[in-house]
């Protein structure tokens, strides 16, 4: 494909070992391959996410924290020939921006929202998010997460899954498997393309700075540990009747 039409990017400004940077090169793949530069508006979110907003040559916007979901949705709905992404940590979808994620979802907005899920609030010292894993240890868990005290980890898009109507594209991808995540993203897009409605993918992503964790134990987890508690699939595909509970493994 010419240069001209390809999504420009620049090196990104995470901590070595970060996630972001291979959640968004799938993404700017799956825009390539789709061939919607032209047309693809991107918001990111306050948090790690925030440092994507200049990574992209694309028309792009910073939201207020938890917000990005409900400007996209202006956006769409303001220019319904516009592709509106909207990409966020685990904290501005399931935490400060929950309400705006579940209403959307409801509301099938034909949107597609991107969630990098890393177990921790990255950004502000690695605190317990909603995500924070059964016993994993934060600077606010530092006997490691009960559950019975502090509740079990957000499951994002099995919720998404459960109250979102026929025409949702549902999955949860991972960066220790990256053809496959392209592969969500590109039909994420393409359902919005389509017109289909809602779309949603997480991403099982990383951080070594707040896990402190050296490369094989950062892998390590994001191969082994993560997904015993987040499986990995689709778990909403339009026009297969598959729904809640059915999902394609790696």
């Amino acid at each position: 494909m010419p240069k001209c039409w390809r999504v420009d990017t620049k090196p990104h400004k995470f901590c070595p070992g970060c996630g972001h940077g291979l959640v968004l090169k799938a993404l700017g793949d799956a825009i390539d391959e789709l061939g919607i530069q032209d047309r693809a508006v991107f918001g990111c979110d306050i948090g790690c996410s925030l440092l994507s907003w200049d990574f992209f040559n694309l028309d792009t916007v910073q939201t207020h924290h938890g917000r990005t979901t409900p400007v996209m949705t202006g956006i769409k709905r303001a220019r319904p020939e516009l592709i509106c992404i909207a990409y966020m940590g685990d904290g501005g979808g399931y935490a400060i921006g929950s309400q705006h994620l579940v209403n959307a979802a409801v509301r099938n907005e034909k949107i597609t929202v991107i969630l990098a899920n890393n177990t921790v609030y990255a950004m502000t010292g690695g605190q317990m998010a909603p995500t924070t894993m059964p016993d994993q240890k934060t600077e606010t868990s530092p006997y490691g997460r009960d559950p019975l005290k502090m509740g079990y980890p957000m499951l994002g898009p099995e919720m998404v899954a459960a109250i979102t109507r026929e025409g949702a594209y549902v999955a949860r991808g991972t960066i220790a498997n990256l053809r496959q995540l392209k592969g969500y993203l590109k039909k994420a897009l393409e359902n919005q393309v389509a017109g289909n409605g809602f779309s949603f993918v997480e991403v099982l992503s990383s951080c070594p700075t707040n896990w402190r964790t050296n490369a094989e134990k950062t892998w390590k987890y994001i191969e082994e540990v993560m997904p015993k508690f987040f499986k990995v699939g689709e778990i909403k595909i339009p026009g297969t009747g598959r729904g809640m509970g059915e999902k394609t493994e790696i």
